[in-house]
């Protein structure tokens, strides 16, 4: 048998934190040697010396848990391709809808480039796991589900990936037809399906919600529904999927996007809704999105009290927005800044999520992170703590997944002065 070994010499991991009286001052680090083997953490100690191993000097650079995109569309974007702002949407969605009918089939002949150009960007940027939606609609049908499931096959050796196929014109509104297209979706490999605005779009959330979750049970796959729906109308449409999940008694993965509800509702009612979705694990993704109104939802709120939350970029830019960057780091730190977390504890923690939830020391400062037997997917990063990285937006020089480095680059090494 071939054991592929990867030397981490010099590495600094986060120990524990400093404390002045109960409050969190600093975070304690010290240096290692780490080694990898097959895909996984086999050894952690000040001094390793083996023969036959791919050998890094890390030169003290930190070692944290690499991001996972949970949220974006590499199918539809502009990225890679010339300038082109959005339009303002008169109509809302709508106006969206009538312009992708018409541009994404002019946009085919480049989508398997963009999609690749995206998934690289990715990469470099951090991520050795991607969750992408991919339009299902009349016009495209399957033929962007075709496309994403070729490109990110081509990067199976380097990340893993969900395919959501998702019905942006809606699931109802466009006949019988479309539904045997979006089972089509579901049969090239689709691991979720998804939705958008159910009382917005198709004007019948409760036929809606259960066309989904009859597909969802018949094709064994996960659901991840976009909910931009605010206050009380979002909050019946949150309800009628925790009520679909509960008479199933529905296991696969279900995850809630954007969910703007959360952001306005009462105390009452938000810590009712927090609760099921808390006991039905059902998840939330937010881009910790900017502007008018409150569409900002309360992340620790949730989080600590039992919703996972994860974050994505959703586009970076397309003709939705224009805005997205794909570097998690940067979203850590608006989010940080959005929130008003400037001490040591509250920045670090923070790391979570964009690691499916892992952060280097647990709450109470204790290292959790890297164990012997965990998955080798890690970055290596000029900072000296998580709290630096996200405050500072430290820079990255080498991405490894799955014990294997898939992304390196020379940066200049400032460490605690960056």
């Amino acid at each position: 048998m071939v054991f592929l070994q990867l030397l981490l010499k010099n590495v600094r991991l986060e120990t524990g934190y400093l404390y002045d009286q109960t409050f969190v001052t600093a975070t304690k680090t010290n240096i290692f040697d780490v080694l990898i083997e097959n895909g996984v953490f086999i050894e952690i100690a000040p001094k390793i010396e083996v023969s036959n191993a791919v050998v890094i000097d890390t030169k003290k650079q930190l070692l944290v848990p690499s991001f996972k995109e949970m949220h974006t569309h590499i199918d539809k974007t502009y990225f890679s391709g010339e300038w082109k702002a959005p339009t303002v949407p008169t109509e809302g969605i709508f106006s969206r809808l009538k312009e992708e009918a018409l541009l994404l089939p002019k946009q085919l002949h480049v989508a398997e480039d963009r999609a690749h150009a995206m998934v690289q960007h990715y990469i470099k940027k951090g991520h050795t796991h991607i969750r992408t939606h991919v339009n299902v609609d009349p016009q495209i049908e399957t033929k962007h589900i075709e496309i994403v499931k070729h490109v990110l096959e081509s990067y199976q050796d380097q990340i893993t990936y969900e395919i959501v196929a998702f019905p942006q014109h809606g699931l109802l509104r466009n006949g019988s037809y479309f539904l045997s297209i979006l089972e089509k979706a579901l049969q090239l490999g689709a691991t979720h399906i998804g939705g958008v605005d159910p009382a917005l779009v198709d004007r019948n959330s409760r036929e809606v919600i259960k066309t989904t979750f009859d597909l969802a049970e018949k094709y064994e796959v996960g659901i991840d529904i976009h909910l931009h729906e605010q206050n009380t109308l979002g909050e019946f449409d949150i309800q009628q999927i925790l009520n679909e999940m509960e008479q199933r008694s529905f296991k696969k993965d279900v995850t809630i996007s954007h969910a703007f509800a959360f952001a306005d509702l009462s105390e009452k009612s938000l810590n009712q809704l927090i609760s099921r979705m808390a006991t039905n694990k059902v998840g939330l993704t937010t881009t910790i999105p900017i502007g008018p109104g409150p569409i900002t939802i309360p992340v620790k709120y949730l989080y600590d009290r039992g919703v996972k939350v994860s974050f994505g970029h959703d586009s970076l830019v397309d003709h939705w927005s224009p805005f997205g960057s794909g570097d998690t780091i940067q979203k850590l730190n608006q989010f940080i800044e959005r929130f008003g977390y400037i001490d040591e504890w509250h920045i670090g923690q923070s790391l979570k999520y964009a690691t499916g939830g892992i952060t280097p020391l647990n709450l109470a400062g204790e290292q959790q992170w890297p164990k012997i037997g965990d998955t080798a997917n890690a970055l290596l990063v000029d900072a000296v703590s998580s709290a630096h990285l996200i405050a500072r937006q430290c820079p990255i020089s080498t991405v490894i997944s799955n014990g294997k480095v898939i992304h390196e680059e020379e940066i200049d090494l400032r460490g605690e002065f960056r």
